[in-house]
């Protein structure tokens, strides 16, 4: 492992246990979008206050800035992706990186300045950011906004990649949404942390509570996961 390759190793870490203690990362018995039952279950929406959403856009520019991404600007998709598009805008100016953002409604505005999209004006490459991929249909929503504003959509950042089979009319299919998005679609994706690291995380917590989740996860990767 290299230099580099570690320390994005200590980065998902972090996040991982970032996420634990917060309370947005349980464990127990949770169905998904897909039906299934997960053991474990990650609520972006629970990074609910000033100081937890400021952590989270730490890793956020970190990752994003690591990941060699190139970019113009930022999008965040309604509703979650607004205060993660801003946030995250925050961090990277104060790290030096001082780009616009955008999002939109989910309605257009018919008073005022009107339309769907708020913020700087949509253009050049973009980079959207998001919290998980379960479908990629968000993504594909971003990319028409994007393209019919006249820029070019360029990359997506989440906090979590599942790295588990999408479904497609109720069946599961053999890619996951973020490798749609990324082979179908042609975005990039950077991830701060994956299902990987995840039970990696949980194998390094073997003599406690939290190890004891170890194998219900592996064994949901094994029946759901994607390489």
């Amino acid at each position: 492992m290299t230099v580099k390759e570690a320390d994005q190793d200590r980065l998902a870490q972090d996040f991982v246990q970032f996420s634990v203690d917060s309370g947005v990362l349980r464990f127990g018995r949770f169905k998904t979008k897909a039906g299934r039952m997960s053991p474990y279950f990650f609520n972006a929406g629970l990074f609910d206050d000033g100081a937890k959403l400021g952590r989270l856009a730490q890793f956020y520019a970190q990752r994003i800035l690591a990941s060699g991404i190139e970019f113009d600007m930022i999008f965040g998709p309604a509703y979650k992706g607004i205060p993660l598009a801003a946030a995250v805008a925050i961090e990277l100016a104060r790290l030096g990186r001082n780009v616009p953002y955008a999002y939109n409604r989910k309605e257009a505005k018919d008073h005022g300045e009107g339309g769907m999209l708020v913020g700087a004006p949509v253009k050049g490459k973009v980079l959207i950011v998001d919290d998980v991929m379960s479908a990629g249909t968000a993504a594909r929503e971003s990319i028409a906004i994007i393209q019919a504003a006249g820029a070019t959509p360029h990359a997506v950042a989440i906090a979590l990649d599942r790295q588990e089979k999408a479904t497609e009319g109720g069946r599961d299919v053999d890619h996951s949404a973020v490798q749609y998005v990324r082979d179908q679609l042609g975005l990039k994706v950077c991830a701060i942390a994956r299902l990987a690291d995840l039970l990696q995380y949980l194998e390094q917590h073997s003599g406690d509570s939290l190890g004891a989740h170890h194998e219900q996860v592996l064994e949901y990767r094994r029946r759901y996961g994607v390489e």
